[in-house]
């Protein structure tokens, strides 16, 4: 089993450090281990499931958020 920290998944997805935080607040980013009080990790399978679930076919489909 892969386990990436914060900065490597980041790499990983192309997104900043801080938008994965802001994701891990809100609940809609990829799912990820508490390995401490302050360490966070990441699983590889996790972020290629995350990645899967965000495939869209058009701009109009809603991604990552609830529809009001």
């Amino acid at each position: 089993m892969t386990l990436y920290t914060q900065r490597e998944a980041a790499l990983v997805l192309r997104l900043s450090e801080r938008t994965l935080e802001r994701m891990r607040t809100l609940g809609n980013g990829v799912p990820f281990i508490r390995a401490g009080r302050r360490s966070v990790k990441y699983r590889q399978s996790d972020i290629d499931e995350w990645i899967k679930g965000r495939v869209v076919r058009s701009t109009s489909e809603v991604v990552g958020r609830a529809v009001r």
